[in-house]
């Protein structure tokens, strides 16, 4: 059993994930659009539908950048970064006399 309390190494995704993720998202779109294509309904709600799946999309691709966003600043190496970059700035005295 793993301890969640100490800093651990990012994971990488591994071709094959990345590969699933790809093909699962591309099923999806493609039986979507092909629902709106048969669907027997008006065009105004296959338009409505189609905004509806255009906006579920693209915030779905919002979440996850956000997601990565968030978990890449919470990085250890970020974080030994941003203290570097904390000590630099308290140390820096731009009323020193130059000499």
């Amino acid at each position: 059993m793993t301890s969640m309390t100490g800093p651990s190494a990012p994971s990488k995704n591994t071709a094959a994930f990345y590969a699933m993720s790809a093909i699962s998202f591309g099923v999806a779109l493609m039986a979507m659009l092909i629902a709106f294509v048969y669907l027997p309904v008006d065009p105004w709600v296959r338009a409505f539908l189609a905004l509806g799946t255009m906006y579920l999309t693209t915030s779905s691709f919002t979440l996850a950048k956000v997601i990565r966003d968030n978990t890449e600043s919470q990085s250890v190496v970020h974080r030994l970064d941003q203290a570097r970059v904390d000590r630099l700035l308290a140390e820096h005295d731009p009323f020193r006399a130059v000499s």
